[in-house]
Formats: C-alpha cells, structure tokens, sequence
C-alpha cells in the first residue's frame, strides 16, 4: 500500500508544479480596444469588471482581432500594419511585428497554427506561425486587400478594392495554392463568410449591388443580386462604411445596410431577392444577431450614432430604441445571448444591457473602447 501511495505522489508532482503558474479560465474573458491609447482592457465577463489594461499595441484607430482555439492568445491587427499576440493569462504583449505599412483586419485558420491579415499597405496578405509570428507566406495584390476570412481546411478567402477581384487560398500544404475566383464587382469595401461557412458576401461601393459565392460549390462563382441598392447618386454622404463582419444571418435572411440610406435590407438567402426594407434611424454600421432570439442590434455612423436600435426579423420593425451614450462604436453579445455589450467612445465607458429587460446592468471605464471581442469568438468560423 506505501508503495501505491507513493507512486500516486509521484504521478501527481507534475499537476501540482503546474497549478503554481498563473492560470484561470478564459471563457468568461474578453478584450476592449482603446483605441486612443494604443491599448487593450481586459475584462470578466461574469463580474462586469476590468481586470487589466494591456499597453504597446501601437495605433489602434482602426483595429480587430482574433483568439487561439484554447483561448489563451489574442492576435491584434492594428492601423499600423502592427500584429500583435496576446497572452491572456500574462496580461501582456508577447510578440510583435509591424508585418506592413497599413493592414485593415485578419484571419486564423481553423486549426489554429496559421493567422493571415491584409494589407492596405502594399496590399496583399500575409500568412505567419501563430506560435512563433514567423512569415510563413506573403501573397501580393494588386491594389487594398480587404475581407479576408478563414474557411475550413486552412484555407482563406478575400478580395481586393482595386481590381474587384476576390481571391482563395489554401495553405493546407508546403507550398500554397492561390485560386483567382473572378470579378465581384467594382470597388469590394468589405466581405463577410456566413457562420456555416457557406456563402461569402461582398459588399460594392463603386456599383450598385452587393455579390455572393457559393463556398460549397465545387467551382465558386461569383453571383451579384440586389442591383438597385447601394451607393448612388442621390443617396446622402457616406460618413462610415458599414462593417460586413456585423451583417446579420437570421430567419433565413441576409440583413444587410442600405450603404447612404437609412435603411436595412432583407434578403432570402436561397433566392438572392429582397424581401423587406426596415426605416431606421441612420446610416447602419453593424447589424448583430442577437442569439437564441429573432432580434437584430444596430448602430449608427455619424452624425446619429448615440443611438442602438433593436428590429424583429420577423416582422422587419423596430422594436426598441436606446441611447447609450457618444458615438456607440461596437456592440458585442454574451455568447448565449443574455447581454449586449455596448461601446461609448466619447463617454469612456462599457455598457451592460440586459437584453430581456433592456435595462442596464453595468457600466465599465474605458479610455475611447471601440471594438469589444469575447474570447467566445475562438469557436465561430469567420470570425
């Protein structure tokens, strides 16, 4: 029997020498930007409260990020051209490269060993070791790279401002394949892939329409539908491009923002034609899903953007309207969709809306927050 004991003790050091590393869970964690200060804050969910800030993340005027499977790290794409990884548990900046002179977003691939992330500046996306940050590949463009997404297969998909082309890439292999999937029109500004990885949509400044790829299909084509919406010439001024990483997919719907108009558009996902026009308050930015619901979340560009709105996609109406706060910048959902997580920019604040009630919850400081990611996000394709 001493013997059993003893070999149990001795199977047992090693859990007991790790549990003196710094470790807690981090499914109830997330990341603000503060955009103004080049910073991160990281928050608990669960106690509404900021846990730390995390500075050196350079400019982060325009910024987004991604998480690791486990959690653990957050991978920063900063204005700058700047890609940062995060480690959560050490609440610090663990490396960093300036990989570009402008990049606008990226990507980590579904086994989580690759983070991709395009560029303004040259254009073109680059492909680095989520570990190490090491260039593992360098793919040029002619022209802005924006859109870019993770598909299975350590695959990636995006398109390019300048040339209206979009483009896939499979890094599934030594050396990787590049598929020119043809023009989707002039001007693509953003693009978004539908959670189950089934169609990316691409969204025209430069014509009228917004264009879809059928992802499953065995030669993705591109297809363009909603020819008499978009930008023209007796919209109003355009003060902020929506974010297509906030369209909404619900009820069997596209949700899409009108871009100049004060409007949202519903679109049926298996036809490609509009089914309803919803008046709202301004010029849409992000159109959330609410989970576990039939509710989709909107917030305004400039000048009227105080306000978040809440429309049924039932019934394509307006249900409630809040005032948060200056210049609400992002919303982010609890993953069960309980919370809202709203970001006053000019108020230096987090608010917390219950999203049953409507009634706020908590109120967190924040220095100019804009994007809120919950490292729920780890586990959605596209994100």
């Amino acid at each position: 029997m001493k013997r059993l004991l003893a070999a149990t003790a001795i199977a047992l050091l090693p859990f007991a020498a790790q549990a003196q590393d710094p470790c807690c869970a981090t499914g109830d964690l997330g990341l603000v930007i503060e955009r103004a200060t080049g910073s991160l804050l990281l928050l608990d969910r669960s106690e509404h409260a900021a846990l730390a800030q995390i500075s050196g993340l350079g400019d982060l005027s325009h910024a987004s990020m991604t998480y690791s499977p486990d959690e653990r790290f957050a991978y920063v794409f900063g204005r700058d051209g700047g890609l940062s990884k995060v480690d959560l548990l050490k609440r610090e900046v663990v490396v960093r490269t300036i990989q570009a002179g402008n990049s606008i977003g990226g990507a980590i691939s579904d086994d989580g060993e690759l983070v991709a992330v395009s560029n303004y500046t040259p254009g073109g996306v680059k492909v680095f070791d989520a570990d190490t940050l090491d260039l593992i590949a360098d793919v040029p463009a002619d022209g802005k790279t924006i859109g870019l997404a993770d598909l299975p297969g350590r695959r990636f998909i995006w398109t390019v401002w300048d040339s209206g082309e979009a483009f896939l890439g499979d890094f599934s292999s030594d050396s990787p394949v590049i598929t020119n999937l043809g023009d989707v029109g002039k001007n693509p500004y953003d693009a978004v892939v539908t959670g189950d990885g089934h169609t990316y949509l691409i969204g025209l400044f430069g014509e009228k329409g917004v264009t879809a790829i059928d992802l499953w299909d065995d030669t993705p084509t591109p297809r363009k539908f909603l020819k008499d919406y978009g930008k023209i010439e007796d919209d109003m001024p355009v003060y902020k491009m929506p974010h297509l990483q906030g369209w909404a997919f619900t009820e069997g719907q596209f949700v899409l923002p009108a871009v100049g108009r004060h409007e949202l558009l519903w679109v049926d996902r298996e036809t490609l034609e509009e089914k309803a026009r919803t008046p709202v308050h301004g010029q849409p930015v992000f159109i959330i899903s609410q989970p576990a619901s039939p509710y989709v979340w909107v917030n305004y560009a400039t000048p009227r953007n105080g306000v978040v709105q809440v429309v049924d996609s039932r019934t394509h109406e307006v249900v409630k309207t809040l005032e948060p706060g200056k210049a609400i910048l992002h919303m982010e959902f609890a993953p069960r969709g309980a919370e809202a997580w709203v970001s006053s920019r000019d108020d230096n604040k987090i608010i917390v809306y219950d999203t049953h009630t409507f009634e706020i919850k908590a109120e967190i400081d924040a220095q100019s927050p804009s994007g809120i990611f919950f490292t729920a996000r780890a586990h959605q394709p596209g994100l």
